[in-house]
């Protein structure tokens, strides 16, 4: 403990810049104002060069390989023993795991600081589908061994947490699978949504004719079915915009050849990644956000969307049934089915879609907002420090 605030040791393979991007910026500045914790975080950094600064939390950033293989292994071997450091020198007495994979190194370090006597609290979080979401992105190599080595360090953690963050229903009936007695909190991951609710749009929704999706492209996305659907929807005028980073070169190179094997290269736009006040323009002209995922957590984007008054279709899987009452803030449809998306896009050029984004945003409005985020995370806090469950496996 430093003083009289509570430590918070923070685990993750997220990378971070210095000085931190805007979104990041907000988030940590928000949860800086507990005033009763302060946050030391592990992550890793934009480059191969370790960094530490202090911006809302301090930051203690690992060295980023541009091999995946790699960055597992520099969080596996060097993060444990940071985090034990960081524990023991500022009396961490929460541990936060932002995957149940930093979990095991959580969990790892929990029994470790027993020896010390230390008993901190490990929270263990999930944010998606995380059995099987790796190998819906991208080819591993030696999938049945990464995939067991993923499953053990996943049980390992929830064994030994004392509370769960969760952000859909899907997620919290996968961590209820693996640890069905433990408290958990649910609410979503951060989205500096002061950007899209100032957005004035650019266009009333019933006069766009454009569509949006948002999200990184990687083979999980579906994007590929969405560029199928389009190349055979008669909306005169309309483009489509695919906003967000090429994080599988293959895939995003894939989706261009066939754009143009389609005959629809010139309407569609492959945005790359934007600002969120870029993302609100985008969202600002469109008549619809579509995201056509195969498994997704949640899908934040879809609140951003309806907070700019924009229907949205989505998939019926992970947490975006949570978010979308189909006629009334937009259109659920089967992930992959090309049919379904395509009927659901000719609806949104029929349906009152000024209703239908009036209903979205009131929806969003009411969802998420910054201290909503802050308040989830202090009532996590106060489930992990007041579970005193017994683990027989610690003992």
């Amino acid at each position: 403990m430093s003083g009289s605030k509570i430590t918070v040791c923070w685990v993750s393979s997220a990378r971070y810049r210095h000085p931190l991007n805007a979104v990041d910026a907000r988030k940590w500045r928000l949860l800086a104002e507990m005033r009763d914790y302060e946050f030391r975080v592990i992550g890793f950094s934009s480059s191969l060069r370790p960094r530490r600064f202090h911006e809302g939390a301090r930051f203690y950033l690992l060295p980023q390989a541009s091999i995946s293989p790699l960055r597992y292994l520099s969080m596996f071997a060097l993060a444990p023993i940071l985090l034990a450091y960081l524990a023991l020198r500022y009396r961490g007495r929460i541990i936060v795991a932002q995957s149940p994979f930093e979990g095991a190194i959580g969990a790892a370090v929990k029994g470790f600081l027993r020896i010390f006597g230390l008993r901190p609290r490990l929270i263990v979080e999930n944010h998606n589908n995380f059995e099987e979401d790796l190998f819906m992105q991208r080819q591993v190599p030696l999938e049945g061994l990464y995939r067991r080595l993923m499953l053990a360090a996943a049980r390992y953690a929830f064994r030994h947490a004392d509370a769960l963050r969760v952000i859909s229903t899907s997620t919290s009936e996968r961590a209820r699978h693996y640890a069905p007695s433990l408290p958990q909190a649910r609410f979503m991951t951060f989205s500096d949504t002061d950007v899209f609710r100032r957005m004035a749009r650019t266009i009333p929704v019933e006069e766009a004719v454009d569509i949006v999706y948002a999200g990184v492209l990687i083979p999980r996305k579906g994007v590929h079915y969405l560029l199928k659907a389009f190349a055979r929807l008669d909306a005169p005028g309309a483009q489509l915009h695919l906003v967000g980073k090429a994080e599988n070169g293959d895939y995003a190179a894939a989706l261009r050849k066939q754009a143009a094997e389609l005959g629809i290269s010139e309407r569609v736009h492959f945005c790359g990644a934007v600002s969120q006040a870029k993302l609100a323009r985008y969202f600002a002209g469109a008549r619809v956000m579509v995201l056509p995922s195969l498994s997704e957590g949640l899908g934040r984007v879809v609140v951003e969307a309806m907070l700019l008054g924009t229907p949205v279709i989505g998939s019926r899987v992970g947490g975006i049934p949570d978010l979308i009452v189909p006629g009334e803030t937009g259109l659920l449809v089967e992930a992959g089915d090309e049919a379904e998306l395509l009927e659901a896009l000719k609806q949104i050029y029929r349906a009152d879609v000024k209703a239908m984004g009036t209903a979205a945003r009131a929806f969003a409005l009411e969802y998420f907002s910054p201290e909503k985020y802050v308040d989830g995370y202090r009532q996590l806090f106060e489930l992990a420090t007041e579970n005193t469950r017994t683990n027989q496996a610690q003992s």
